[in-house]
């Protein structure tokens, strides 16, 4: 009868494996960053290739962050008065919503939404291009693919997420107050008042500023170097687009708490 318990020796050369190819894969996707990078310099003389990603990347993603930036704000406001309403403290509502926004909830959440919405649809363009080979026929016509497709769509996403994530914390606030002030009875002034002298433009605005830059170039890049590493195949295509939310995800994540412990250690 043959031996059904696999070996343990055999799973050691299989992490080996992996473990090599994610080195492989890693060293791919830098290599791939840095000739994207190269390629921006000529792309800025060529500003409508970024002003059509901007549309793309971040027009057309403005719609989700305004629904889900209401309800975020909204919840908030709901959460926030239950807690502080304990500790007859429930004046600190715009205290609350505005740091819970600005510093945390407004950049991650909006980054998370960007990679679900845009990240995954530049995987699945790229994706869709590489397997119909226009990559190679925009070489025979000596149209380099990283300065005409792939600069303009990281630039774009670069660009857009700061402003995706203040709509996003501006909608939040206002949700926020429509629970808080209109729906619970705080008072408007107290609200707005409180607000204005916690939330400091350098310690908590740029804070959230500073995030959404490095998470919009981030989950770009993860979305860009998915799509064009993509297996020229349906279900290659499919598997890339997972894989792009899936990996941007968690490096938002990620990038979220060593800038958060990097930022405090610096305003301190």
């Amino acid at each position: 009868m043959a031996n059904s318990v696999a070996n343990p020796g055999d799973s050691l050369p299989a992490l080996g494996r992996r473990a090599l190819q994610s080195f492989e894969r890693t060293g791919r996707a830098t290599l791939f960053l840095l000739r994207v990078l190269r390629s921006i310099p000529s792309v800025l003389l060529r500003p409508w290739l970024i002003v059509q990603q901007l549309y793309s990347v971040g027009v057309l993603t403005i719609v989700i962050v305004l629904v889900a930036g209401a309800f975020v704000g909204m919840v908030l406001g709901l959460q926030g008065y239950n807690i502080l309403v304990r500790f007859n403290s429930e004046a600190s509502l715009g205290t609350f919503v505005g740091l819970t926004l600005v510093r945390e909830l407004g950049p991650v959440v909006t980054a998370l939404l960007f990679a679900g919405r845009a990240g995954s649809a530049l995987t699945a363009e790229l994706g869709l291009m590489k397997a119909t080979e226009q990559f190679p026929a925009l070489e025979m016509m000596a149209v380099d693919p990283y300065k005409r497709v792939l600069a303009p769509r990281l630039l774009a996403g670069f660009i857009s997420m700061p402003f995706l994530a203040g709509i996003f914390s501006a909608v939040g606030i206002l949700g926020g107050y429509v629970i808080g002030v209109d729906l619970l009875g705080v008072d408007a002034g107290t609200f707005w008042s409180q607000m204005q002298k916690a939330v400091d433009f350098d310690e908590d605005l740029m804070t959230g500023f500073w995030k959404s830059l490095a998470f919009g170039f981030a989950a770009t890049w993860i979305a860009l170097f998915e799509g064009y590493d993509s297996v020229p195949t349906s279900e290659g295509v499919g598997r890339a687009t997972t894989q792009s939310v899936v990996h941007a995800s968690l490096a938002v994540l990620g990038l979220n708490f060593i800038l958060t412990a990097f930022l405090l250690e610096t305003n301190t």
